[in-house]
């Protein structure tokens, strides 16, 4: 059996990144690792990324030292794949297969990079409980990495301004504050001088010009959108009164951390309807559609900071209501103290974005490609619903789509919309 060999690259987590930073190899060379395992950890605006693997194999040769910043496709690394995982790299269209059966053979592979992580200009009501903001604020934030570099430097990260999620320090904010104590302490010198071998990129983006980035790339994201997807766009009123009441009788016998929120259950009755409707999930890719074999609902995030982050939930229909909601706080906390795996921010088949209950009554979200369609959530409100010929004050929320229309039709977004608020009738089902 032929063995593959395969570069493991910097990967593309976003359309805001450019580079990233390896700040730490969690794997050794020899080193065996299945599909999905972690193997290392990247630095991005976001925040720390756990990069996975997506070849089962072994690790061949690591080409770079920790601490380096590298353009995204940049050669991190090797990995000789098992025979085994064959079909796990016909499943990466991406990668050039080869199979010369006598040598091993060097591929590039990388993520799917096709499936950036959408970025919508809305907010996400995403939670955050309790006892994970209490957590927040009662220690610093950093990577594994940042800490061994400021204890390297005998820096105290009490005193150190994060600029990542949640006031995290990241390595770029080490990395600046060692360069500020160089020139000040040594201008002349530190003028002329050579590049650090620690810090062979150094960044000297403030956070300013980090969050002017990534505006420039969602604004570049969604002209790339509007410019090549015809949209169209429905709307429609879900009375909500009874999901509201029976969310309302659960959460009575649970404890404040165990308590489900509408988010979740709106995101549980996407997924089940799926299924019937396959031509909301999946990408347009190469002038035709793939429906997509899976339903992974990205979820989008307002970072406190600026920016967003667009996580997936994977396997959403096979999940519990308790799991989805669990999904929901993990992807929710990790966004924000910034320690995401890749494919949460590669793989998303839809988007789903929530404005909140103090957001507008509806938002119409923009569809990042190649996904096909997002749905939006607007802030839950009483309005007047005539039922049986008798005004009612109900509880309600504006549901949109936005679809592409190489895909679907206005008929079959209309359906989907129908049936979604016909399933939020009956909570108890979810």
């Amino acid at each position: 059996m032929a063995r593959q060999s395969f570069d493991i690259v910097m990967p593309s987590l976003g359309a805001d990144m450019r580079d990233g930073t390896l700040t730490e190899w969690l794997v050794a060379e020899g080193d065996h690792v299945s599909k999905g395992d972690s193997i290392a950890v990247i630095e991005t605006n976001k925040g720390a990324i756990e990069m996975e693997s997506y070849y089962s194999g072994t690790i061949n040769r690591l080409l770079v030292q920790p601490m380096l910043t590298l353009p995204v496709g940049a050669i991190l690394g090797t990995i000789d794949a098992d025979s085994n995982t064959e079909t796990d790299a016909e499943e990466n269209a991406d990668a050039d297969i080869v199979t010369d059966n006598e040598q091993p053979v060097s591929q590039s592979i990388s993520p799917p990079i096709h499936n950036e992580p959408p970025i919508v200009p809305v907010v996400s009501t995403a939670p955050a409980t309790e006892t994970s903001v209490r957590a927040l604020t009662s220690q610093r934030l950093a990577s594994p990495i940042v800490r061994a570099l400021a204890q390297q430097q005998q820096l105290d990260l009490r005193g150190i301004s994060g600029s990542g999620p949640q006031g995290a320090i990241l390595l770029k904010d080490i990395q600046t504050l060692l360069q500020a104590q160089s020139a000040a302490s040594s201008p002349s010198e530190a003028a002329t001088a050579a590049p650090s071998s620690k810090a062979v990129t150094p960044k000297t983006a403030t956070s300013s010009r980090d969050s002017n980035a990534m505006r420039e790339a969602i604004a570049a994201a969604m002209e790339k959108s509007k410019r090549e997807i015809p949209h169209y766009y429905l709307s429609h009123e879900i009375d909500l009164s009874v999901a509201k009441q029976w969310l309302s009788q659960e959460n009575a016998g649970r404890d404040p951390d165990d308590r489900l929120l509408l988010t979740a259950l709106l995101i549980k009755a996407v997924a089940i309807l799926l299924p019937r409707f396959p031509a909301l999930n999946g990408h347009y890719l190469d002038g035709r559609f793939e429906p997509a074999p899976a339903i992974h609902i990205g979820t989008v995030i307002s970072l406190r900071e600026g920016g967003l982050m667009v996580p997936a939930i994977h396997h959403a229909d096979q999940l519990s209501l308790n799991d989805t909601m669990l999904a929901l706080r993990d992807i929710s906390q990790r966004s924000r103290t910034g320690r995401l795996r890749s494919s949460e921010l590669t793989d998303a088949t839809i988007t789903l974005t929530h404005i909140g209950d103090r957001g507008s009554d509806s938002v119409f979200g923009v569809i990042y490609p190649p996904q096909v369609a997002i749905l939006g959530f607007g802030r839950l409100r009483q309005s007047p619903l005539v039922k049986q010929g008798q005004i009612n004050i109900c509880d309600t929320m504006t549901v949109t789509l936005s679809a592409d229309h190489r895909v679907s039709d206005g008929i079959q977004g209309a359906k989907f919309l129908h049936a979604l608020s016909q399933q939020l009738q009956q909570p108890e089902l979810l």
